[in-house]
């Protein structure tokens, strides 16, 4: 049979429609901003909207937000190396934190200040990069905490049960509905304990939906999951997107950036430097600074004068910074004399 004939195509080609690890391919949302992509740009519909947040530990500056917008119903990648602000700006927005400066909306409405359990009642929820599950209680039990305003958590209420038994049978519905969805059905009678780390983060993003969310936010989701169960979250995430939830999530791995998200924030030194569609940004001159270094196309042995070779428009900035930096070093070793 010929490869045209063969619907498969040739032994190893990707089948049209899917990714290079099997999964359907899915279209992503355009026409996000209402500019240029810029750091700051405006967005057409944003869910949260972030104005001068600053939070400063001590003489360390942690976070330094002018301005920036989170598209509604779409997946917003928050990327950065390490250090740059972005756990500490998901505890501001979740409100595990309190900024030094500035104010933050969700869905219109000012949040900033406001605690971490009123902003979930809110339909605001997120998931940590060390999962919190109970670990002495079930997966179902887990599941169940999720599930917002209960009745029988009143004291006198807890005390008949008529008042809280059919809202119980009905979150008890509801969970068992979404681990079929993540498949951890099979496990709803475990202990949370006996599950691998990639079972945990799909709980915990499981446990999130109980309340129905309109925005999410993943804090590193892919962190210490098995490969085996990767494609299974990043189809989850997909989906939360599909159900008309806005999903914000921080992560290191730029092969799942690339291939599920919608929109990048880039952040370094806990300032906004880039942000735009995916393939876009990948080939922005502040983002590759901010993981590799403003230089790190340049031959320090050439600049140095102990390799042979020719400077480069690059290296002769970089000797240039050096002597500067030299010579401020001196000058203020000379006023300490």
């Amino acid at each position: 049979m010929s490869s045209d004939q063969n619907p498969q195509g040739p032994p190893g080609a990707q089948a049209p429609g899917t990714t290079a690890t099997g999964s359907i391919r899915r279209p992503k949302k355009t026409g996000l901003a209402t500019g240029p992509a810029v750091p700051g740009v405006a967005k057409t519909d944003p869910i949260m909207v972030i104005d001068s947040v600053s939070r400063r530990f001590g003489g360390l500056t942690a976070v330094d937000v002018d301005h920036l917008e989170i598209p509604r119903h779409a997946i917003t990648a928050l990327i950065g190396p390490n250090g740059a602000g972005k756990t500490t700006l998901f505890n501001l927005l979740c409100g595990f934190d309190k900024p030094n400066s500035g104010t933050w909306s969700y869905d219109g409405k000012d949040i900033a200040g406001i605690p971490a359990f009123k902003v979930a009642r809110m339909g605001q929820v997120r998931t940590f990069q060390l999962t919190k599950a109970l670990s002495l209680l079930t997966v179902l039990e887990n599941m169940k905490l999720g599930a917002p305003r209960q009745k029988g958590e009143r004291f006198w209420s807890a005390f008949i049960p008529s008042i809280w038994r059919g809202q119980e049978t009905a979150n008890e519905e509801k969970a068992r509905g979404l681990l079929q969805r993540f498949r951890l059905d099979a496990k709803e009678k475990d202990f949370a304990a006996s599950l691998s780390g990639g079972q945990r983060k799909l709980l915990e993003m499981a446990r999130a939906l109980m309340s129905d969310p309109q925005l999410v936010l993943l804090d590193e989701p892919m962190a210490g999951v098995n490969p085996a169960l990767t494609q299974s979250l990043l189809d989850h995430i997909l989906d939360l997107k599909d159900l008309g939830v806005t999903v914000l999530f921080v992560e290191h791995d730029m092969h799942m950036v690339r291939h599920i998200a919608d929109w990048v924030v880039v952040m370094a030194e806990g300032r906004v430097v880039a942000e735009g569609p995916p393939d876009t940004v990948m080939q922005d001159r502040a983002v590759i600074d901010a993981y590799l270094g403003s230089h790190q196309d340049v031959d320090l042995g050439v600049v140095t004068g102990r390799v042979p070779g020719e400077l480069g428009e690059s290296a002769k900035e970089l000797l240039q910074e050096i002597e500067v930096a030299e010579a401020a070093s001196i000058a203020e070793a000379e006023e300490e004399k």
